[in-house]
């Protein structure tokens, strides 16, 4: 029974966690995609 009752608590904390690192990884902010480096004038930037 208690190891039942144990498998289902660590199921729940493990779908919690899920759920709680989605809603982190989409709280965040949309990145600007801006090259490093680019390759229009083919000389580096300095």
């Amino acid at each position: 029974m208690s190891a039942l009752l144990t498998s289902l608590v660590a199921a729940a904390l493990a779908v919690g966690a899920a759920f709680g690192i989605v809603a982190l990884l989409n709280a965040t902010p949309e990145q600007p995609n801006v090259p490093l480096i680019s390759y229009e004038t083919g000389t580096p930037r300095r």
